[in-house]
């Protein structure tokens, strides 16, 4: 190479790191597969008022850490009492492993869903690394068909008893 040619490329390496730091510095946050996964548990309960009620309201989460994330739902009677978990905010910023209901394990390797529906006892669990710090909604609320709406619709009953949680990444 000339001298010009190393000038130029010096510069360039120089323009790189100083323009695009964030390029030079990233690496990964944690081993997406490092086993075993920290357990942390969410039980959804009834009040006396219908309203869901959740414990705790906040999960606190440390981006690139594996977790498997525990829903308890152990006073729900029937379909119509059941409640549905959203959380999908926090499901586009998080590298999904698995979710198991029962014997049955859902691999997804990275892909989504939309909610979670607790229509008997029972606990359902969802394995994941999260990615991006910040601030996510942890919505629960009836299940639709209960407020007479349609099976499967996404969002906020409001027709219905929910709370918000929310789930805390750093």
């Amino acid at each position: 190479m000339s001298a010009k040619q190393n000038l130029f490329m010096g510069c360039a390496v120089v323009f790189i790191f100083h323009v695009f730091p964030h390029w030079v510095a990233a690496q990964s946050l944690g081993n997406l597969a490092q086993y075993p996964p920290e357990r942390i548990g969410l039980t959804i309960t009834t009040a006396e008022n219908g309203s869901p009620e959740l414990q705790p309201q906040q999960l606190t989460l440390n981006s690139g850490q594996y977790y498997r994330l525990t829903f308890d739902c152990p006073d729900v009677r029937d379909d119509l009492t059941g409640w549905r978990i959203e959380m999908m905010e926090f499901l586009n910023n998080a590298h999904l492993r698995l979710v198991t209901v029962g014997d049955i394990e859902v691999h997804l390797q990275g892909l989504s869903f939309n909610a979670i529906e607790c229509d008997e006892i029972g606990s359902a669990h969802v394995s994941f690394v999260p990615i991006k710090p910040g601030v996510y909604p942890l919505y629960v609320g009836n299940v639709p068909l209960a407020v007479g709406r349609p099976i499967g619709e996404s969002g906020v009953q409001v027709k219905g008893n929910y709370v918000f949680g929310e789930i805390v990444v750093r």
